[in-house]
């Protein structure tokens, strides 16, 4: 395999890959075996089986922190997870990663989310406690594995195992040792016996954070609960304001906003790019994806930029997701959430065919509620309640 370097920063081979890539041609394959398709990667045909499905589309009317009756520019998990999708592509280009790859586990690293954000995601775990409690991204990958029915000869998408890996970015250990029983060194083995997924999943891991950073000061200010004046508080937005301001100094809040979270985001990707490179090259340098697995996490901030990314995350814990507008409407999510769970198991018959018989009832509630929009589960709290409390 021909080698050469890229910028004289890493090496690529003949394919535009890093050999520390993951290379289509050497996937682990899917767990039912499908003749190659005759245009396109593995990794291209998982992408676009993600985009085809029908939890893809559903995305685009679940929260992400504003509902989506609150306005219209507010994020959802569908905007987030194309954003999670461009950011992991422009800086994996950066670094010879697998850009398809990359796609396709942002694309579908949120699947498993519940309606109502967060607020879903703590709702349906205390409500499956009992019976194995609810974790989103264990739920993302049986979605994948399971939960979407469009072929004939198997249930789910039939990703392949770099896929599925990437969307499983956490994992608690009984659920994992219930993974690896199924699937013995399958996607969950990592979580039991140490080591590491991918770069291309662990860059979506930290291009996801990067993400709901910036778009959730965005959303925060356009919804009128930060104002910019609160925003200077934190470091790293003040930085950035201060150099937006210092070249612009008539600019208007709206393209200040704009200019500042564009460059905090400039500045997150060249750091990563900039650490992770780093990283790669210490020592002898990471030669292969066997390497990458067996050492520490490799895709990474700085440590002045993980200090300064953790301090956003405390800031807008603090002003926005426990800001008490966004509370009051998490506690009415909350209350639909546990009513429809309520009655759908006291009352099965009130559940669609395809889950009312199975025979896993608590878990086919759950199923049905996490891949509910949020809009649908509001009419159908309605329908069975007679009551609306949005």
């Amino acid at each position: 395999m021909a080698v050469e370097f890229l910028s004289g920063l890493h090496p690529v081979t003949s394919s535009g890959l890093a050999p520390y890539a993951c290379h289509p041609n050497q996937t682990r394959g899917r767990r039912f075996p499908e003749p190659s398709a005759p245009t396109r990667s593995e990794y291209q045909r998982d992408r676009d089986r993600i985009i085809h499905s029908s939890a893809f589309r559903r995305l685009v009317y679940k929260t992400q922190v504003f509902m989506n009756h609150e306005g219209d520019l507010f994020r959802t998990r569908l905007t987030h997870s194309l954003e999670v999708a461009q950011l992991g592509r422009s800086i994996g280009r950066s670094l010879g990663l697998n850009e398809d790859l990359i796609e396709a586990v942002a694309l579908a690293h949120d699947l498993g989310h519940t309606p109502f954000g967060h607020a879903g995601q703590d709702v349906l775990d205390e409500c499956m406690k009992p019976h194995g409690g609810f974790e989103h991204n264990l739920q993302s990958l049986r979605v994948v594995d399971k939960l979407e029915l469009r072929y004939p000869a198997f249930d789910g998408l039939n990703l392949c195992f770099e896929t599925r890996e990437g969307i499983l970015k956490h994992c608690a250990r009984r659920n994992a040792e219930l993974l690896e029983a199924a699937e013995p060194d399958g996607v969950a083995r990592r979580f039991l016996h140490g080591g590491q997924p991918s770069l291309e999943a662990q860059l979506c891991n930290l291009a996801d954070e990067v993400a709901y950073n910036a778009h959730d000061i965005d959303d925060g200010v356009r919804s009128g609960l930060l104002a910019l004046e609160q925003l200077e508080e934190v470091p790293l937005v003040h930085r950035y304001l201060r150099e937006a301001l210092s070249e612009f100094p008539q600019l208007d809040s709206k393209r200040l906003l704009f200019e500042t979270i564009r460059r905090m985001l400039s500045a997150q990707v060249y750091d990563i790019i900039d650490a992770t490179r780093a990283a790669l090259q210490q020592g002898q340098g990471v030669q292969d994806l066997a390497a990458v697995r067996a050492a520490p996490a490799l895709v990474r901030f700085s440590p002045e930029m993980r200090a300064a990314s953790t301090e956003l995350k405390r800031f807008l814990f603090a002003k926005l997701y426990r800001h008490p507008q966004v509370q009051q409407t998490r506690q009415r999510a909350d209350q639909v959430l546990r009513d429809l769970f309520r009655i759908y198991t006291s009352e099965p018959a009130q559940l669609p065919p395809d889950f009312a018989g199975a025979a896993d009832a608590p878990r086919a509630c759950a199923d049905y509620i996490a891949g509910m929009t949020d809009r649908f589960a509001l009419r159908e709290h309605q329908r069975l309640t007679g009551f609306s409390l949005f």
